[in-house]
């Protein structure tokens, strides 16, 4: 079947989060995201990490928290680092939730080291370099 469009990559991605200042620092203080833009009237909050988007909203206080169990597995987020290992140690050093150890799996652009983490909501994520 012929398709319509050219896939291109991920734009963005949004998060239901329980603590939009915590989770804000944690993006930008953590994982090197710059808050791109901030819509006052949605309280959505547009981190940039390099060509992608990581949005931020406010989790309604009458839903249930985000749960590891729940839909989303992981994100995985591309970067460019020489030494992983060593960025895990810093990481636990800050008081980082680091799952597990560096360990080779495949992504978009093979295979290769990665590691798990948690953000403050319990979401994991996944650091590749390229």
């Amino acid at each position: 079947m012929a398709h319509r469009f050219e896939p291109l990559g991920l734009d963005h991605v949004v998060l239901r989060v329980r603590d939009q200042a915590a989770s804000r620092r944690f993006y930008t203080d953590v994982l090197g995201c710059t808050v791109d833009h901030v819509n006052e009237k949605f309280s959505l909050v547009q981190l940039r990490f390099g060509g992608a988007l990581i949005d931020l909203l406010p989790l309604d206080p009458r839903a249930p928290a985000p749960s590891p169990e729940g839909g989303m597995d992981h994100l995985c987020l591309s970067i460019r680092c020489g030494d992983l290992k060593q960025l895990a140690a810093d990481l636990r050093a800050r008081g980082v939730t680091v799952e597990g150890e560096v360990v080779t799996r495949r992504g978009a652009f093979g295979e290769g080291p990665s590691l798990y983490l948690r953000d403050p909501d319990g979401y994991r994520i996944e650091l590749k370099p390229r």
